[in-house]
């Protein structure tokens, strides 16, 4: 049994200043051929927040509530941060780790569900940080996917409630709920259990709020990439649209695939989504992430017990039992890219 002497929270990272901002899309970008032009209309979605993303506030506070968390239950690990694409780097993370002779750390990814850019992408990251910093770097065993933890879906929950309060009384027998999460190319949904986990936690979740099928749909949303590779749809604002099409005046949008209301929540959803149902006639309240609630807090102080006692039951709810502990090695392959035009490309 590996004995495990920190925890390391694993980011993705986002600007604090507009300075910030070029630098942190470069990194986002590296590698790929995204146009300037390109690059440089996404960097407007963080100027029209002064150029700061909530991100790494977010993780802060959420380090800070589970530390509060472990020490309530006696459970003495130092708590690191490192991210993919903003200070603290993780590379720079991980030699403060060696640093201070850290052997053996589980790592906690800020991502919920199982794809490339969601889990194998940050062990990348992790292995790649490893390598620069060299003998003695620390290991790093990521903690399982909790999309179908019952304390997932009660922080969950609790959100869409504290929504649903927020709708006109008249309106609260007769709403829907669109789930939105981050699209990604069908590729790489393909060879992930990416839909499956986020179609399991929607229906969790609206089930535990009494709702039928038929009051409640998984959409998309923050699309990137060139407009001829299919993605995964539907879009949040066509859903909108066909909703209204269809009579419905209230809708409840639940960013369930997030963390935290870090910039594609604030401008993809309460920005331009707002904006659409506005222009629709409809009500329109989004819930909140599941940020810091402390269900969601209680539940990570359960996964990492879980890895510091393997003899301890792993909790899951719904039609699939707990995700695994250890990834195989051919889980959530990177999609294969063709090559693309200078002029095709897109950001998010």
């Amino acid at each position: 049994m590996t004995s495990y002497d920190a925890l390391l929270v694993i980011g993705f990272g986002g600007p604090e200043c507009r300075d910030d901002v070029i630098p942190f899309l470069e990194n986002v970008v590296s590698g790929r051929a995204v146009p300037r032009e390109r690059l440089l209309e996404v960097a407007e979605h963080y100027y029209h927040f002064d150029g700061v993303s909530p991100i790494n506030q977010q993780a802060r506070d959420l380090i800070a509530a589970l530390r509060e968390e472990l020490d309530r239950h006696g459970i003495d690990l130092p708590i690191f941060w490192g991210n993919r694409n903003w200070n603290p780097m993780l590379t720079d993370t991980i030699r403060e780790m060696k640093d201070q002779h850290i052997e053996h750390s589980i790592g906690l990814v800020l991502s919920a569900y199982s794809s490339y850019s969601g889990c194998r992408q940050y062990r990348e990251d992790v292995m790649r940080a490893q390598s620069v910093v060299g003998a003695g770097s620390p290991s790093v065993d990521k903690l399982r996917s909790f999309y179908n933890h019952p304390l997932f879906i009660d922080a969950n929950y609790d959100r869409v409630q504290q929504a649903i309060e927020q709708l006109p009384a008249a309106a609260r027998a007769d709403f829907r709920i669109l789930f939105t999460a981050h699209s990604i190319p069908l590729s790489m949904a393909d060879s992930s259990q990416y839909v499956q986990q986020l179609t399991e936690t929607s229906r969790l979740v609206a089930e535990k709020a009494g709702l039928s099928a038929d009051r409640w749909s998984l959409v998309y949303q923050s699309r990137s990439g060139r407009p001829d590779d299919p993605w995964l749809e539907p879009d949040i604002l066509d859903a909108l649209q066909t909703d209204a099409r269809l009579g419905k005046k209230h809708v409840i949008i639940m960013p369930i695939g997030f963390l935290s209301d870090h910039m594609e929540v604030l401008f993809d959803l309460d920005e331009e989504a707002r904006l659409r149902a506005d222009e629709l006639g409809m009500t329109m309240v989004r819930a909140g992430t599941v940020g810091t609630h402390p269900q969601f807090v209680s539940m990570l102080r359960e996964l990492i017990e879980e890895r510091l006692d393997p003899q301890r039951p792993k909790r899951s709810i719904g039609h699939f039992g707990p995700s695994h502990d250890t990834c195989p090695v051919d889980c959530c392959p990177a999609p294969r890219r063709r090559p693309m035009a200078s002029d095709e490309s897109n950001v998010t």
